[in-house]
């Protein structure tokens, strides 16, 4: 049965991936980001792309009222966007933190409160967030992402719980080392927040580290997340969590066995760090 699914950051991998497979499927798409010209291509297979800041709220409720006028309803909210900007705790700023906290946990709460009522209305719905496993596991240097990442997954764990009652169903995908340029802008932020600093020399190997690994091609291709996202748009009965992509169960499995001081040794061996 076709679908009413708002997606945001659908300008580029995998929103815009998800966005344009959702839409070859049947379903009536809106996609949402900051750069509508980088969407125009999806015009194509029917999406309809719409102008949304997830850091603005009269952008928010502006892009769920224009969906709202035209269809009526909203069966989906896929939250998509995010980012990753990683440094030590110390070296990153404060204003950097809150804006991270903003675009991937703020935003996404209040998009969720938007749409909420409507789906609560209609006694039905579906919620699906964008997490990853970086919401179980942490590495040196990601502090701050792993803040907004394990707060998407208490966010979603209580919605869900919440929601149940009406129909609505709250689902996490939980992606583990995915091909993508987040990888490489991460690391970019990495080297920029530990130049002239006392990290910089174990921040700029991992930095090298992770350059390598999201250029190459040990990592998985985006379409596993896209997939993920499908079956829980098309699941009669969807999962509480899609695991997905290269590490994605062993990285979580270690971190839930080993000691913390293992998993700490482990950590800073994988990264080549001596701190």
């Amino acid at each position: 049965m076709s679908k009413i699914i708002l997606i945001t950051g659908a300008s580029s991998g995998i929103g815009f991936d998800a966005a344009q497979t959702l839409a070859r499927q049947g379903h009536r798409v809106y996609a949402a980001a900051r750069r509508l010209e980088m969407m125009e291509p999806l015009k194509a297979d029917g999406v309809v792309p719409i102008r949304m800041d997830v850091t603005d709220s009269e952008s928010m409720a502006s892009g769920v009222k224009a969906v709202l006028d035209a269809e009526g309803r909203i069966d989906v909210l896929v939250n998509n966007a995010g980012y990753g900007y990683f440094g030590a705790i110390e070296n990153v700023t404060m204003e950097e933190a809150r804006r991270q906290v903003e675009v991937n946990v703020f935003g996404l709460a209040e998009l969720c409160k938007l749409v909420l009522p409507v789906m609560r209305a209609q006694g039905c719905g579906r919620i699906i967030n964008t997490s990853s496993i970086a919401g179980k596991a942490v590495i040196p240097f990601g502090g701050w992402y792993h803040v907004s990442k394990y707060s998407v997954e208490a966010l979603s764990d209580a919605l869900r719980m919440e929601m149940r009652p009406f129909g609505v169903e709250v689902v996490l995908i939980e992606p583990g080392g995915i091909k993508t340029d987040w990888g490489i802008i991460a690391a970019k932020h990495l080297a920029e927040s530990s130049k002239d600093t006392a990290y910089e020399k174990e921040a700029l190997c991992e930095a090298e580290l992770m350059h390598k690994g999201y250029s190459g091609n040990y990592l998985s291709a985006p379409r596993v997340v896209t997939r993920a996202i499908s079956r829980a748009v098309n699941s009669q009965s969807p999962r509480a969590r899609y695991r997905i992509g290269r590490g994605a169960f062993i990285m979580i499995l270690m971190h839930t066995v080993l000691p913390a001081r293992w998993w700490d040794g482990l950590m800073r061996r994988f990264m080549h760090i001596k701190i």
